[in-house]
């Protein structure tokens, strides 16, 4: 499996968004909650998840997802010894699944998400304090920062 690039948005209504995508894409949302959605695109690859709880219309994140825990961990390495500030989370549960995960910001303030799927929940997203401090983010008033 390749890595995947992922694109996450915030929307004010999912139903009306899946609706919208479902049209623009040609396909159907991989996965589909009250508060997230998310379409995989196999070509290009791409992970476009859609999310409430921020302002509609805006970039929630960016990320790539890799194929297993390693290579997030040869990732996160890589990173470290280049200096970067990162939030790492492992086994942590959001966007309706578990993951490994590291958290970077880009010189422009954008979360990225550097992360492998280790399995689909049906928990829902839950908000990390500490995440959203590393973020600068305020506390999340609906869903957490998601992916």
């Amino acid at each position: 499996m390749a890595n995947t690039f992922h694109v996450a948005v915030y929307v004010r209504s999912i139903p009306e968004a899946v609706e919208q995508y479902r049209k623009v894409l040609g396909i159907e949302p991989a996965k589909v909650r009250h508060d997230y959605a998310k379409f995989e695109i196999a070509d290009p690859p791409v992970i476009f998840s859609l999310n409430v709880g921020g302002e509609p219309g805006k970039l929630s994140h960016l990320g790539i997802r890799y194929p297993g825990t390693g290579e997030v961990a040869s990732e996160m390495v890589r990173v470290k010894q280049a200096s970067v500030p990162l939030f790492q989370q492992q086994g942590t549960t959001c966007c309706y699944a578990k993951a490994d995960k590291f958290w970077i910001q880009d010189a422009d303030g954008i979360p990225w998400e550097m992360y492998t799927l280790l399995d689909d929940v049906d928990a829902e997203t839950a908000s990390d304090r500490e995440l959203r401090n590393f973020l600068g983010q305020q506390p999340a008033t609906a869903a957490g920062v998601t992916s």
